[in-house]
This record gives structure tokens, C-alpha cells and sequence, in this order.
């Protein structure tokens, strides 16, 4: 199979689900090359491949999870997808994110993809004690920060705590209100509110909530992304959660 598509889905392989990459370590060959039987194809747009898979008429059950979840999942990958082209067509930059954490708090990462015209850049890192909300919000920060001027920016995240926070003016008011929530309660994680709002500042950002798991290609690699950052012993300090313990 030759280079050139969106993603590569994998129905019967050493590892079955959907990766964004043919060749190379972790790629979608590398799952299919010496496996007897393997079913496999490669797709621009996500209704492709749920066409596919309904004509091949596999019972369900058969199918790898990420697969089910693809047809689960087509309207809305539909629209993901139109959100998409129709803001790349502006000249947006696209930035899927993603935060993973194990035992919350506990080890975590993030992790995030830019699309921007023809050109595309992925992130990540992880730390060794943080929350899952905290890793949601990072991924965001991060992935603006790696921005060299003043843009337009549409953001696709799975955390409501994030999307919420940000278009519904709740870290706004938070901050007006010397971040102190209701009944003077202080707010979680002001900091990165605080360092989120400041990026919001310079680029125009646009917030979306996409479905946990959803099988858009660029949400699922920023799933694995953060996921392997938070598994791979990382060493990084979230000062803003560490606080004073930080040796």
C-alpha cells in the first residue's frame, strides 16, 4: 500500500485499530505484514471507511472496538470532518488535543496535533504526578504555544471541563473574580486558567467538544499520544500542582 492517505484502518492485524501512518515503527504495515488474513485499507475521509466496513457485512462482534465506534460514530465524524475543511479553508489552524492520567492524580500526559494548511505537527509530554484535567487543559496550552504569531485557531477536545471552562466564559468570570468560584471557593487549577486565557489573548480561539474516543483519525493519535506519555515514566513536575513539594 502506498503512502498518501488520512489514516489507515486496521480490522484484522497484529494490533487492529486505526493509525495515521503506513510505514515505519508503529505504523499500520507494521500490523499487517506477516499476518495471515489480515483485512486492512487506507481512507481520506472517515465516511469511506464506514462504507467499507458496512459492505464487508461483518457481524459486530467481529469487528475491533474502534471500528464499532466508527460506525457508532460517522454522523458526527461527518461533521468533525466538515468543521474542519470548512475552517482550514479559512485559513485556521486545526489543534486536536487530548490528556491521559494514571490513577488521577498519578503519572500523566498530553497530547496534540496541528494542522495548518499542508503542514501537520504532533506534541507531547508527561509528568509524574498530575490530574486528568490538568493534562487536558496542558495539551491545549502547549499545543498554542507552539504557534509563532497571532492566529486563528479551532480546537477539537473530548474534556467538557476544558470546552465548557473556555466558551462558556466560566474562567473569565473566575478571573474577575480573583479566581474564586461560588461561595468564595478557590478554583481548581487557576493557574493554567489563567495561562490559557493569556494565549486566548494573543490568538483567536474557537472551542469544540468532540465525542471521547471518537474515531476521527487526529482525536484517536492524540489519545495514544497522551496516553504513552503518562505510561512512560515520565519526569516532568507540574509545579502548579506539586506546589511546594517539588524536590
Amino acid at each position: 500500500m502506498k503512502n498518501g492517505k488520512n489514516f489507515y484502518l486496521v480490522v484484522r492485524g497484529e494490533r487492529p485499530g486505526i493509525y495515521t501512518y503506513w510505514s515505519g515503527e508503529g505504523g499500520a504495515e507494521e500490523q499487517v505484514r506477516e499476518f495471515a488474513g489480515a483485512l486492512y485499507k487506507g481512507f481520506h475521509a472517515q465516511a469511506d471507511a464506514a462504507r467499507w466496513l458496512r459492505s464487508l457485512k461483518l457481524p459486530v462482534h467481529e469487528l475491533p472496538p474502534v471500528a464499532a465506534r466508527l460506525l457508532d460514530t460517522e454522523v458526527e465524524e461527518g461533521e468533525i470532518e466538515a468543521q474542519v475543511r470548512a475552517a482550514s479553508g479559512q485559513g485556521k489552524v486545526i489543534l486536536f488535543t487530548d490528556g491521559a492520567c494514571r490513577g488521577n492524580p498519578g503519572p500523566g500526559g498530553y497530547g496534540a496535533v496541528l494542522l495548518s494548511g499542508k503542514h501537520r505537527k504532533e506534541i507531547s509530554g508527561g509528568y509524574r504526578r498530575t490530574t486528568n484535567n490538568r493534562m487536558e487543559m496542558m495539551a491545549c496550552i502547549m499545543g498554542l504555544k507552539q504557534l509563532k504569531q497571532p492566529s486563528s485557531v479551532v480546537v477539537f477536545s473530548d474534556s467538557h471541563y476544558l470546552v465548557d471552562g473556555m466558551s462558556g466564559g466560566k474562567a473569565l468570570k473566575w478571573r474577575a473574580a480573583g479566581w474564586l468560584g461560588r461561595g468564595g471557593q478557590a478554583v481548581k487549577n487557576a493557574d493554567l486558567w489563567d495561562e490559557l486565557l493569556a494565549l486566548c489573548e494573543i490568538h483567536e480561539v474557537g472551542f469544540n467538544w468532540i465525542k471521547g474516543h471518537a474515531a476521527y483519525p487526529e482525536n484517536m493519535r492524540c489519545d495514544v499520544l497522551a496516553v504513552q506519555a503518562a505510561k512512560e515514566a515520565p519526569t516532568g513536575v507540574d509545579i502548579g500542582f506539586e506546589k511546594k513539594k517539588v524536590f
